[in-house]
């Protein structure tokens, strides 16, 4: 904004920040012109913008798993533990890989878009599908013998043989997954979010009805869940693909198949292999958590309750996931465009809005902490133990939230590897290891797992602050360039 539109609205400047930046003929300290109250607002309108609807997404997504799990819930304990369990075991083998692989689009899409080199965001898309379809292939050999991992692991028997049973239903949608995956990228990094609301919001209903006939009317039992799981997976894919085919929204990024997208796969990989890193790490010592409760004394009711309230966490944590793909995707474009001040003015925004989102989703836990545990059973056991762990998970999502809005800013700046690194340290070396300090030294149980993992998220928290303080966005805005011609 220039000085004639500042006086115009009135604004004068809120943040005035000098930052240090280097280049490669030494260092330079160089003050950058205020940041006004007006563009923080516009940014935050853009971000918000943006994040609604892939909050949206995220939730109705999230709701095809919850809607089955709720469904088995009623079928009794063992059957929900032994879907929770397979879920778990699913998602850490499966959709996590295949979800952080395809983050690498965030980067490598967003900031070819920013650069206008729209034809790139098809063959980004194309080269992304291919890759992950064939990293599919060992991953559904790997969910077909869940049963004998969990048991050799140490979970119990009668668990792992249901859960294998429920894990075989899920294979289909490991391959419909891992193309949805790479869809939503290639639509988000070009700001399209309102169809795959519409198109999430669809599925999400019609599962429900797939999920009820095929769990009491088609004999298959919890099985079937497992099912419309599957089905409701490649349903999206194909409203997806439909809208991109013909959509005139997506007439520049999506020319048609090329022999182009299977070039450059090593490239791809180079970027891919840290983004699930990054993503797996810090998923797998969630699921870690479910597996740990597994082996803990009266495993039923501890695996019940640690899926409950993971699956509760995970909810709250599509609100600031938003917040991180919002700001993955400005951060990406403006680098792209080479805007390094627009891409710095986004980190801040983001920040300040993931502390905030915080304490309200932390205070409406709390308030309706007594009937949560309803939605997913009827056994006052088990509610009664997810109303005590609620101020605990209220406290681990404050702390998710200002790390999602971080992690979206090493997505969008392609950090990866480092956020692969900080990751690595802040899960295995402090997250998991006080894990089962408190729940098994201190019989603290599921209350000692979620402690832990609140550790891990704080020292990611610190590391990735200390990172973005001292980015040279300029620099950044340089490689994004790099990047770009590269890929061209």
């Amino acid at each position: 904004m220039d000085r004639e539109n500042q006086n115009q609205f009135g604004s004068s400047p809120l943040i005035s920040i000098c930052e240090e930046e280097f280049d490669e003929a030494g260092s330079e300290r160089k003050c950058e012109k205020s940041i006004t109250k007006n563009e923080i607002l516009e940014e935050v309108k853009k971000q918000l913008c943006l994040a609604g609807p892939l909050m949206a997404v995220s939730l109705l997504q999230k709701f095809v798993q919850v809607i089955s799990l709720m469904f088995v819930g009623h079928l009794g304990e063992l059957s929900l533990s032994a879907a929770s369990m397979a879920n778990s075991f699913v998602s850490m083998t499966g959709f996590s890989l295949l979800a952080g692989m395809a983050s690498a689009l965030d980067t490598l899409s967003g900031q070819s878009f920013g650069a206008k080199q729209y034809h790139m965001l098809g063959i980004h898309m194309q080269r992304a599908m291919f890759v992950l379809l064939l990293v599919s292939i060992p991953l559904a050999i790997t969910v077909a013998n869940t049963r004998s991992i969990l048991i050799f692991v140490g979970q119990n028997a009668d668990i792992a043989a249901e859960a294998g049973k429920f894990a075989h239903f899920l294979i289909p949608g490991i391959f419909g997954n891992a193309i949805l995956a790479c869809q939503i990228r290639f639509l988000r990094t070009q700001n399209i979010v309102v169809p795959m609301v519409l198109i999430a919001g669809f599925t999400t209903l019609l599962h429900i009805f797939t999920c009820w006939f095929l769990l009491f009317k088609s004999g298959l039992g919890n099985r079937g869940a497992a099912l419309a799981n599957s089905i409701s997976y490649w349903i999206n894919v194909i409203l997806l693909a439909l809208y991109v085919k013909f959509s005139p929204s997506c007439s520049r990024t999506w020319t048609g198949f090329s022999m182009e997208a299977l070039q450059n796969c090593f490239s791809f990989l180079g970027l891919a292999i840290p983004s699930a890193f990054m993503t797996c790490l810090e998923f797998w010592s969630f699921e870690l958590m479910v597996l740990l409760s597994g082996i803990l004394p009266n495993p039923e009711l501890e695996t019940s309750v640690l899926s409950i309230s993971l699956n509760i966490s995970t909810i709250v944590w599509r609100i600031p996931s938003g917040l991180g793909g919002a700001v993955s995707i400005r951060i990406s474009n403006e680098l792209g465009a080479g805007h390094p001040r627009a891409a710095r003015l986004a980190a801040y925004v983001v920040t300040m809005m993931g502390m905030s989102q915080g304490v309200v989703v932390g205070v409406v836990l709390i308030l309706t902490r007594k009937a949560l545990g309803y939605a997913y059973s009827s056994e006052i056991e088990v509610v009664k133990y997810v109303e005590a762990l609620i101020p605990i998970l209220a406290t681990a999502n404050f702390v998710d939230g200002i790390q999602c809005g971080l992690s979206g800013i090493v997505r969008g700046c392609g950090w990866q590897r480092i956020g692969a690194f900080v990751n690595l340290g802040s899960y295995y070396l402090v997250g998991i290891p006080s894990a089962i300090l408190f729940a098994f030294v201190f019989h603290m149980g599921g209350k000692g797992l979620w402690l832990g993992i609140i550790g891990g998220l704080i020292v990611q928290v610190s590391f990735f602050v200390a990172v973005t303080i001292r980015t040279n966005w300029k620099l950044q805005a340089k490689k994004a360039t790099e990047r770009v011609c590269e890929g061209t």
